[in-house]
């Protein structure tokens, strides 16, 4: 019996499973997570390299459940971070039932892409699907001219692409017809988690990331990669009436030199305290609770080369 037959009941049966986002860094993998589940569960920047742990965000439809892996994206590594993150993203590949690999409409196919796609290649099992992102950034000349040069790379490297699929996030045009197609390719399946999730990703780590995004758009390109955040205690304050709680965050921003610590905090703290006030109204926007945020900046001399320093950051 195929996975479509319909039940006697006339309605299709129950699809679940994990989909995972592939593409060079910043091809637009993070804003579309956030597109299909309807809410930001993934931080986005302007600066590649931003994503570094595996979020899952969840789509919900009575018929299915899809759950969306959302990786570093895949580079040549010149850190033992970078190495890492491209074994993370390997290892996701080999798990999810559908991967998705993203070319940016309005950046040619390059050699970025052709190693992604050579690495896609390589999971033999996992169906493959390709999606032009930013489609809103390109004309509709260049978009139709894209998806010839994606079928080609797909023809080139033996991959079979199950579809391909134009989609701009940030316009919202084509999300909900890429939701549909990557259903469609799904195994049935119950439901993986309770309605309403819309990740699995620990709320410290939701939280880390936040804090995270918004000390990435404070510094613009002075230190993209040097920036790790741990939440350290996450806890309701004491003493509080029910109807006004209070979450306390006490997190600390980590940097690799005393330099960027400089950077971070900003003439008489000013950085810091913009860099809080923008990532708590972010943290109380996602859990729903007023928060009080409490930032430390503190050393971890190189720690993207450093094994025990990364262990210890939580990669």
């Amino acid at each position: 019996m195929s996975d479509t037959t319909p039940s006697t009941s006339g309605s299709t049966e129950h699809r679940s499973g994990f989909a995972s986002f592939v593409g060079r860094p910043n091809a637009g993998k993070s804003t579309l997570t956030n597109a299909l589940v309807g809410q930001k569960v993934v931080i986005t920047s302007s600066k590649p390299q931003t994503t570094r742990t595996v979020v899952r965000g969840i789509v919900h439809r009575p018929d299915a459940q899809l759950v969306l892996v959302d990786t570093p994206g895949l580079h040549r590594p010149r850190t033992l971070l970078g190495e890492r993150l491209n074994d993370l993203v390997k290892t996701t590949l080999a798990e999810v039932d559908v991967v998705a690999a993203c070319f940016p409409a309005n950046e040619k196919i390059g050699p970025g892409d052709r190693f992604i796609v050579n690495e896609m290649a390589k999971v033999k099992r996992t169906t493959k699907v390709a999606i032009a992102t930013k489609t809103d950034l390109a004309t509709p000349e260049q978009v139709g001219q894209h998806l010839l040069d994606i079928q080609a790379l797909g023809a080139e490297t033996g991959t079979d692409w199950a579809e391909i699929v134009p989609v701009s996030a940030q316009a919202g045009d084509q999300v909900e017809l890429l939701a549909d197609l990557l259903i469609g390719l799904l195994p049935a399946g119950p439901q993986l988690y309770p309605d309403g999730d819309l990740s699995d990703a620990p709320e410290e780590i939701l939280v880390a990331e936040l804090i995270r995004e918004a000390a990435l758009e404070d510094v613009r390109d002075e230190l993209p990669h040097s920036i790790a955040v741990v939440v350290e205690e996450m806890n309701l304050r004491e003493d509080r009436p029910e109807d006004k709680p209070l979450l306390d965050i006490h997190a600390n921003v980590y940097v690799e030199r005393d330099s960027q610590k400089g950077i971070i905090i900003g003439h008489k703290g000013s950085r810091l305290r913009k860099i809080g006030t923008d990532a708590r109204k972010q943290i109380e926007a996602l859990l729903g609770t007023p928060v009080y945020l409490d930032l430390h900046v503190k050393i971890a001399k190189d720690w993207q080369r450093d094994p025990r320093q990364l262990r210890k950051l939580g990669f």
